[in-house]
């Protein structure tokens, strides 16, 4: 009892020193609190939305552009595949006539440029081999500690990237996307930050990743990858091919999806059509009370 008594009172006391010190300096702020507050605004700096892309597959009728997703494929394994996994997505995939659209043999000769762990043989042990169609997309890393150990920091696997990257747009602009069927703000985010990198002093610092640090430098430079259909070599085409690429990865049955969803109003709205004409017709003959 004795002790909380003196807490108490050196509370008391503690709470009444700050009011008349408060009130001595009269609302005003010290030089060295103007300070701390200068030091600590870049921490709560906010980052900026993410400007709309044109994107091919935006809308109910949107498809996939397949020269895209191609060259979005050349930009992931060159460059991205060197740290980052897609291991929810098989080599035969990029076949898909509503993906990439590879041929067979294309995608063999794709599949064959990975190292894929495999076993174990008759000795028991685990060996790699060339991929095949069938395989998933492996992971450059055994585990994610191995990851940490060599880059610092464990990268994101790809497989769904696009849509787990989503950006809160709050009310009511997310009413106005439900209308507008807009749903690309995560390959939205990945295009811009891939062209975030705005200090060339500072290779970590990215405008549009949260805190503006981010563990990977600037991936993709002017020319690092060739592409051979006359496409520019600059960064944000590369950008923008390879999150396209990551889009049609995250949802693969997105043309199918949206065609299906398109049959279904048109039967809801030719079966709504009927019931109002058949009720129609059977109250006609029901005369008013």
């Amino acid at each position: 009892m004795r002790l909380r008594r003196i807490f108490a009172a050196g509370a008391g006391t503690a709470l009444i020193g700050a009011l008349a010190l408060a009130l001595t300096a009269g609302g005003t702020r010290s030089v060295a609190a103007d300070q701390s507050a200068a030091t600590a605004a870049p921490a709560l700096e906010e980052n900026p939305a993410p400007a709309r892309q044109s994107w091919s597959f935006y809308g109910p009728f949107g498809k996939f552009d397949r020269a895209q997703l191609q060259r979005g494929y050349q930009v992931y394994h060159e460059v991205c595949s060197n740290c980052h996994s897609m291991k929810l997505v098989a080599f035969r995939d990029l076949a898909s006539s509503s993906g990439p659209a590879f041929s067979e043999d294309q995608v063999k000769a794709l599949a064959a440029t990975f190292k894929v762990k495999d076993g174990p043989n008759e000795a028991g042990d685990m060996f790699e081999r060339p991929g095949r169609p069938s395989d998933y997309f492996p992971s450059p890393f055994p585990n994610p500690q191995a990851a940490r150990a060599a880059l610092g920091a464990a990268p994101p696997d790809m497989s769904v990237l696009a849509k787990a990257r989503d950006i809160e747009r709050g009310f009511p602009l997310f009413i106005v996307d439900a209308f507008t069927q807009y749903q690309e703000e995560g390959v939205d985010y990945i295009y811009a930050l891939l062209n975030g990198y705005s200090k060339a002093d500072n290779p970590n610092y990215n405008e549009y990743f949260p805190g503006h640090r981010i563990a990977m430098p600037p991936p993709l430079s002017d020319g690092v990858v060739d592409y051979t259909d006359g496409s520019p070599k600059t960064v944000p085409q590369y950008a923008k091919d390879v999150s396209a690429f990551l889009m049609w990865a995250a949802e693969p049955k997105l043309e199918a999806r949206k065609s299906l969803g398109f049959a279904v109003i048109i039967y809801l709205v030719i079966f709504a059509s009927l019931l109002y004409l058949v009720k129609k017709r059977i109250w006609a003959k029901v005369g008013p009370h």
